[in-house]
């Protein structure tokens, strides 16, 4: 289709698409297609079970409030500041999953109905990009109707997440802003973690870095690294900055060698900005970027993620903060057994050793409530503002004292006396 449709037009596409017990799919973050769901909110009455599914929603809405009932309801999969109070209110549903396996829970437990996505285009060739995003939605090129947002603020991507006109069965325009994405700047002990981490990071190596400070300052902390490959899911700032300073070249990747591999970008219009037209960016379906078996295929794979607990054994809880569901798993588990894999190969655990109010993150037992993302026969390196604790291939009580000496020193006497307590340490 090479006309836009009106609004009109596309609420009446949306009414044929969207029949009784649909399930809609909306791309993670920032591929969220703003005035869609506007218009898919004003049919809510008409609906009848529908529901969307998607991650990390950034802006909090109606229906995800469950201001619709029943007629539209929101499922996530990932906990966004969109969606965390909606969760907690009950008023949303959260699905566990790997989110290298999203595509293939989407078709097993959904029936796929449309794909709501914001995009860029058309070009020469009548094409349009998802931008920001191939995530899960990519896997449904040619398989699912896709209606699209197009607005000049979404880059032009390049990648497998191109849609021919044929494969597109409705589009809008708009000048609708991307959701705004709100970052923390890096704190003294996120430098001194990512100093650590980067010294164990061998030139050449390929990687993939989570978001937050500490992951964030340890793209900064590689700038005197050579010949580095990204293999990541999320493409932010940081990375791109050492695609600039020469520093990532993906020289020695031996998949897709000399490009830049993600499955989403988040950033603010400068971010935006680099991506667009770029052909050294690749942005792949999940389930190819987040597949242990392909991250496994690089030689010297490095995955950085942050965690927010672990416990004594190497149990890593990264999606709930103090017992609470906070995201999900995202690809942490994905990555860090691929890495496991990796010829030469590294997953590192980033946490501050304690909390603002003082609690330690290194935990004799994990607090109630708490859910494992990081397995810990799967966890490699933990590391805190205070070292690094090695734990693949150590005995639980060596494991133990690892985590206490990078635990916060006043705290130490306490877990080693709640570890022999528990039966870890002797």
């Amino acid at each position: 289709m090479s006309a836009p449709l009106s609004a009109d037009g596309m609420s009446a596409r949306l009414r044929d698409l969207v029949p009784p017990g649909a399930d809609v799919v909306v791309p993670i973050a920032q591929g969220e297609p703003r005035t869609l769901l506007d218009l898919l909110e004003d049919l809510a009455p008409e609906l009848d079970h529908v529901r969307v599914h998607r991650m990390d929603p950034f802006v909090e809405r109606p229906y995800i409030r469950g201001e619709f009932g029943d007629h539209l309801r929101h499922v996530d999969y990932y906990l966004g500041p969109g969606s965390r109070q909606a969760y907690r209110d009950g008023t949303c549903d959260l699905v566990p999953n790997h989110f290298s396996e999203m595509p293939l829970l989407l078709r097993q437990a959904t029936r796929r109905s449309v794909v709501l996505a914001a995009a860029a285009g058309p070009d020469a060739e009548g094409r349009f990009s998802l931008g920001t995003n191939a995530d899960y939605v990519a896997s449904m090129i040619g398989e699912v109707p896709f209606l699209l947002e197009v607005t000049s603020a979404m880059p032009f991507t390049q990648g497998e997440n191109l849609l021919t006109p044929d494969q597109v069965a409705g589009w809008i325009a708009t000048d609708r802003e991307l959701p705004v994405v709100a970052h923390r700047e890096p704190s003294p002990a996120d430098h001194t973690i990512a100093g650590l981490v980067a010294d164990l990071v061998p030139h050449g190596a390929c990687l993939q870095i989570g978001v937050g400070g500490t992951p964030g300052a340890v793209t900064e902390a590689l700038t005197d690294h050579r010949d580095l490959g990204i293999h990541t899911e999320c493409l932010a700032s940081g990375l791109a900055r050492l695609v600039d300073l020469g520093v990532a070249t993906g020289a020695r990747k031996t998949q897709r060698p000399g490009e830049h591999v993600t499955t989403f970008s988040i950033g603010d219009e400068a971010m935006h900005r680099w991506l667009d037209g770029r052909h050294d960016v690749a942005f792949l379906p999940v389930e190819w970027t987040n597949d242990p078996r392909v991250v496994a295929r690089e030689p010297n794979f490095v995955s950085i993620n942050a965690t927010t607990e672990v416990d004594l054994m190497g149990q890593a809880a990264s999606e709930t903060i103090a017992g609470r569901y906070w995201s999900s798993s995202g690809g942490q588990a994905d990555f860090a057994r691929g890495a496991m894999y990796s010829p030469g190969g590294r997953a590192f655990l980033v946490t501050h050793a304690a909390t603002r109010d003082g609690r330690s993150r290194i935990r004799a037992q994990l607090t109630p409530g708490s859910v494992v993302t990081t397995l810990k026969n799967t966890v490699d390196h933990v590391v805190t503002e205070h070292g690094v604790a090695s734990l693949r291939g150590r005995s639980i009580a060596d494991r133990a004292r690892e985590l206490i000496a990078i635990a916060a020193p006043e705290h130490r006497d306490e877990l080693r006396r709640e570890a022999r307590r528990f039966d870890v340490l002797p």
